[in-house]
């Protein structure tokens, strides 16, 4: 039974932390291989969910020590139909990881969650193809594709579920319309480019009012993500409505483009003090981002400084 899908703790204010790039961590920094890019993979062997476990851990204690609330995000960014078939994976076993995925945070959270650090299992849910290159779904096609994964996480013990790397207005709406559907809370985290634009040209602006004018404004709150602050810091616009409905932030480590990124045989990890220094500039900007994680390229050392750069030096040192 889900504990927090009816009263989420993150909506109460507060700041929560959330993991750094997955796949890029387990990769370059744990040597594993993850065809696809998918971790879900790792669901599947006993030796596979202790990496992941010990993935995990790093941030649980992080947040743990700095008394702040985390949102737990299951392996599952690859794990919907058209990749799970690239990778031989049937639609039951692609019911299996997604259940087992959920099962692992919430053991998790059984072990690391304190009064002080609630823990948020939340569901991720990827693009349909590339995250780096614009899609060709219109909404009814998304809500369609991606209501298989939005269902499985609504019998489970998800509190929530979250579209991470959406580039496209229409895939994003349509799994905010498969979460109504459900019932499922929903968070849609966007990516742009270097000019803080989605692939196809569409403003953050654009986005954020489009998916909320046409699912009645679903979603709870919208996200940036796998973009380097330097892409998207000029996009943003004080006091503006829109900007209201940005309550989080999981940035890349490296300010190459996607592109670039895509062509790269080795890991940028940035500078994991700038990046905290980003964040916390843009959290006195807009008081709104309060749910702080990473994306590509960042590990919990990057979280550490930016919880270093945001945090009051009285909850650092108490």
């Amino acid at each position: 039974m889900a504990k927090y899908r009816h009263d989420l703790p993150q909506m109460q204010g507060g700041l929560f932390l959330s993991d750094g790039g997955m796949e890029t961590s387990l990769i370059f920094l744990q040597g594993l291989d993850l065809p696809q890019f998918a971790s879900f993979v790792l669901l599947d062997s006993a030796s596979g969910r202790s990496h992941l476990v010990d993935y995990y851990e790093k941030y649980l204690a992080l947040a743990q020590q700095n008394r702040l609330g985390f949102v737990l995000d299951t392996a599952t960014w690859r794990a919907s139909p058209d990749w799970g078939a690239t990778l031989g994976y049937s639609p039951d076993a692609l019911r299996r990881v997604n259940r087992t995925s959920v099962d692992l945070v919430e053991a998790l959270r059984d072990v690391w969650e304190t009064p002080t650090t609630p823990c948020v299992i939340n569901g991720a849910i990827g693009p349909r193809g590339d995250g780096y290159k614009a899609g060709r779904m219109g909404a009814a096609e998304a809500e369609d594709y991606h209501a298989f994964q939005v269902g499985l996480f609504a019998h489970t013990a998800a509190d929530m579920v979250s579209a991470i790397t959406m580039n496209s207005i229409d895939e994003a709406l349509g799994v905010a319309r498969a979460a109504k559907a459900a019932r499922m809370p929903c968070v849609v985290a966007f990516t742009v480019e270097t000019d803080g634009r989605l692939v196809g040209g569409a403003t953050l602006q654009e986005a954020i009012e489009t998916v909320d004018e046409k699912s009645d404004g679903y979603p709870l709150y919208f996200m940036i993500n796998c973009a380097h602050p330097s892409h998207f810091e000029g996009a943003l616009r004080r006091d503006a409505p829109w900007m209201k409905r940005i309550h989080g932030i999981r940035a890349n480590a490296s300010a190459k483009s996607h592109q670039e990124l895509d062509e790269s045989e080795t890991l940028d990890a940035g500078d994991p003090a700038d990046l905290g220094r980003r964040y916390h500039a843009l959290m006195r900007s807009f008081p709104a981002m309060r749910i702080l994680g990473g994306c590509c390229g960042t590990d919990h050392r990057h979280m550490a400084a930016i919880c270093e750069a945001c945090l009051p030096p009285m909850a650092l040192s108490a």
